[in-house]
């Protein structure tokens, strides 16, 4: 199964060329969805699991550390990366605490370097879903998780939200608004 990233940039010439750059090199390893609008692409994080998110830094609306910090709280697996023109050092300090941000690359970027760290996150995310699979397996054979919360889990990574559901005040199940 083909890995997924998330690139959200309020620029469009920046994510076409974002997108660019890394759509032939990454074909065989992962499918990309952009987005200029920090709402929408949160809302595609509560439907689809990522394995990789790459964010702009500044953003009208919504910060690119806000933002990322807001797609850990939904899909803490992913790995977040900012894009920036900012070389201030402030904010790569707010990107690494609040965001836990993986790596921090400066516009205009070199192609083979982005095309690098991208790669090294899809890694990382690979090794995380690996470790938290074994470290789940390690808990229910000792007892300590319930079979069925390692599957919750399992499939919450999977499918952000498929595990949650509403419930009404006669015990009906409450369908999701429509946008």
């Amino acid at each position: 199964m083909k890995a997924s990233i998330l690139l959200v940039d309020d620029e469009p010439n920046v994510l076409a060329a974002l997108h660019r750059a890394l759509r032939v090199p990454l074909r065989d390893l992962a499918r990309i969805e952009s987005f200029s609008d920090t709402q929408l692409a949160l809302a595609r994080v509560r439907e689809r699991a990522f394995d990789v998110v790459v964010s702009d830094f500044r953003m009208p609306l919504q910060d690119g550390v806000s933002f990322l910090r807001d797609v850990r709280g939904i899909q803490p697996q992913a790995v977040p990366m900012i894009v920036s023109g900012s070389a201030d050092v402030s904010t790569l300090v707010r990107a690494v605490n609040d965001a836990q941000v993986f790596r921090y690359i400066l516009k205009p970027w070199n192609d083979e370097e982005l095309i690098r760290d991208v790669k090294l996150a899809l890694e990382r995310a690979q090794t995380g879903k690996e470790e938290s699979a074994l470290a789940d397996a390690m808990r229910v054979q000792q007892g300590q998780l319930p079979a069925l919360e390692a599957e919750r889990r399992r499939l919450e990574a999977q499918e952000p939200g498929l595990t949650h559901v509403e419930w009404g005040p006669n015990g009906e199940v409450l369908m999701p608004p429509l946008n």
